[in-house]
């Protein structure tokens, strides 16, 4: 099983239920150091499934008081291959701790 932390749409039940069939199970979290920060989405799909036209991403900034709040599911590869072909372009998925020290994927804003 695999960790995914989401702050964003990925915690929808419609998004949930269109990219894996299911409702996720999770609990809350937070990740330090990032910000949130918005990005206009134009992928058909995403736009479809989200019903959304901006989106959340996170942002490094390295600062410790900066935090994003979130939950983290736990999924399998096969769902987080579904997940990576959820996001668009401007996310990448990188490794991170999440302050309750529990080691996770999660979709960032990669400058």
């Amino acid at each position: 099983m695999e960790n995914l932390f989401s702050y964003g749409t990925l915690q929808q039940d419609n998004v949930q239920l269109k990219n894996f069939g299911r409702l996720l199970e999770g609990k809350k979290d937070t990740i330090s150091g990032f910000i949130l920060k918005d990005i206009e989405i134009k992928d058909e799909f995403v736009l479809k499934t989200s019903k959304k036209r901006f989106h959340p991403i996170i942002s490094f900034t390295g600062n410790k008081e900066d935090r994003v709040s979130g939950t983290v599911f736990s999924i399998s590869s096969k769902e987080l291959e579904e997940a990576d072909s959820y996001e668009v372009d401007d996310y990448t998925r990188i490794e991170v701790t999440l302050d309750s020290g529990i080691k996770s994927w999660a979709y960032a804003h990669q400058e």
